[in-house]
């Protein structure tokens, strides 16, 4: 009986893999015909049509067209644009080193980045680059793509410049030798109470990991017990560093994502070390444009009831991409699998309504008022899902918040909306610094002198607004006042990034942040008890 139940069990395999073998082959010749038929099309093309073709064009335009038909979030680049779509997750560039803005057809260098070439030479905040090499910039329609093709260049490769510095009649002469520059993901790490600290990231890149240990390691020696991670219009990056990142909250062995598709396995990403914040307080700030990677942490913090996620529904970015070499140094991104979260929640929202509505989601979402009313979300049973303490979590793409912050619209007046059109905070700061940033560094010698004592007297306020009608924005009455504290604290923030920096900004405006006000108010209070949270 045994001999024939294992003679039916091979002669079953045999059967099994002829059929999947005959299958794989019918699918081969299948496609080797579509192959053939793409080929014989564009040769008949090349050779026969009336005009002169490029077939370079046509290929690049049928790939393209290709991936359309697939979904939002499979695309072709180009071989120029490869390593500048690297540049953001790779974590450098290679250039001078600046942070800059262009203030009337000017390049202004709002501050030399830390330990880069330009710091080096000696160049200052507020420097006006006049000449590079024998080119002269100033006046002419400068754009940040002259800027970018102008400084950026092989490290080690020299470039001139002339600088028009206040106090200065002549024009200072600089050689810089570029140098690889550090792009960071961390816009801010501070202490917001003196057991909070505050992290703010910006990207999921290959440095973020680096970054953000020693943010916390400095906030731990500063005494914070509780960590507030913000993740607010992050769009994501490295699925390596998502899982890294959570994994520096959670025990190890626990699931903090899986990914599965047609035609790969799954593939689940464990907790495996102590991480440097498994116990304490944990709160994560999300929003609509929180995607992908962003979505993975949040997800696992909330599925293993964690820590608690604060703002609105995320994006819902939930497709894994992998990216494809072709010929001549181009390539794709393609879809090959979906992420979900521990309880087994997909990421991705719906797509198949086509890429216009797909892309169009947020201004959906704006007019259906779910940005503004937690009541306009719609869950059906069949995308509850359970956490190991019994709370319920959502599904249907995005990470649904535990404690949902309304969109404030209340202070963005015309007015509001007109200065940032015009460009009118940035330039007046610049201006108004460029012959007072020495008097203020001197009144001011630290970020938290600066924030305590400085304020935006009647004077400052009426030369802002003479500035503005200059930009002509228009100015109703009354309209400042109802926007007063938004204009003000834009106005202290982007001091305080230019004087100090972009730390500094966080610190400021996040005074106007409904999540970030919230998110303090909770971890005073009972509610990580209430909801049964693992912090201790």
């Amino acid at each position: 009986m045994k001999k024939i139940s294992l003679t039916l069990c091979f002669l079953f395999v045999a059967i099994f893999g002829t059929f999947a073998q005959q299958k794989i082959e019918k699918q081969l010749n299948k496609d080797s015909i579509q192959y053939d038929k793409f080929g014989k099309l564009l040769y008949t093309v090349v050779s026969q049509y009336v005009d002169s073709v490029d077939s370079e064009e046509l290929v690049e335009n049928a790939i393209i067209g290709m991936l359309k038909e697939l979904d939002p979030h499979s695309v072709y680049i180009p071989e120029k644009e490869v390593n500048r779509m690297n540049e953001p997750l790779e974590g450098n560039f290679e250039g001078i080193g600046i942070q800059f803005n262009i203030l009337n057809d000017t390049l202004v260098v709002v501050a030399p980045i830390s330990g880069g070439p330009s710091e080096e030479v000696g160049i200052a905040s507020g420097d006006k680059i006049i000449f590079v090499g024998k080119e002269n910039i100033a006046g002419t329609g400068l754009q940040n793509s002259d800027v970018q093709r102008l400084l950026r260049g092989k490290k080690g490769t020299l470039v001139e410049v002339l600088i028009k510095r206040n106090g200065e009649n002549d024009l200072l002469p600089f050689e810089i030798k570029r140098d690889k520059i550090p792009i960071y993901s961390i816009d801010a790490s501070y202490m917001a109470s003196p057991e909070t600290g505050y992290i703010k990231v910006n990207r999921f890149a290959r440095t973020t990991m680096r970054e953000f240990v020693q943010a916390i390691d400095t906030l731990k020696r500063d005494g914070a017990r509780n960590l507030i991670l913000d993740l607010r219009g992050n769009g994501g990056g490295y699925l390596t560093t998502a899982f890294q990142l959570a994994d520096q909250f959670l025990g190890a062995g626990k699931m903090i994502v899986y990914t599965e598709g047609e035609k790969q396995i799954r593939q689940e990403y464990k907790a495996t070390r102590i991480g440097t914040f498994e116990t304490g307080k944990l709160i994560v700030l999300i929003d609509e444009g929180s995607a992908s990677a962003s979505e993975i942490v949040s997800g696992a913090v909330q599925d293993w009831d964690r820590g608690m996620i604060i703002g609105r529904r995320s994006f819902g970015k939930g497709l894994v991409q992998k990216p494809f070499n072709l010929p001549e140094g181009s390539m794709i991104r393609l879809t090959t699998a979906r992420y979900y979260t521990p309880t087994g929640r997909s990421i991705q929202r719906p797509y198949d309504e086509g890429k216009e509505s797909y892309y169009n989601e947020l201004n959906r979402r704006f007019e259906n008022g779910e940005l503004m009313e937690k009541d306009s979300i719609n869950f059906p049973d069949s995308l509850t899902y359970y956490t190991p303490n019994k709370r319920v979590v959502y599904g249907g793409g995005g990470i649904m918040p535990d404690i949902f912050i309304p969109l404030d619209t209340a202070l963005n007046t015309e007015l509001n909306r007109n200065l940032i059109r015009r460009g009118a905070y940035n330039q007046f700061v610049l201006n108004y610094l460029n012959r007072n940033r020495e008097e203020l560094k001197i009144k001011y010698t630290s970020f938290q002198s600066f924030k305590t004592c400085f304020a935006l007297d009647d004077q400052l306020m009426d030369e802002f607004f003479i500035f503005a009608k200059k930009k002509k924005v228009k100015i109703e009455e009354g309209e400042y006042e109802k926007s007063k504290k938004l204009i003000d604290t834009q106005l202290n923030a982007l001091f305080a990034r230019n004087l100090y920096s972009v730390s500094a900004y966080f610190e400021i405006i996040n005074e106007l942040n409904d999540s970030y006000i919230e998110a303090l108010k909770v971890l005073k209070g009972d509610s990580f008890k209430e909801a049964k949270l693992n912090f201790e």
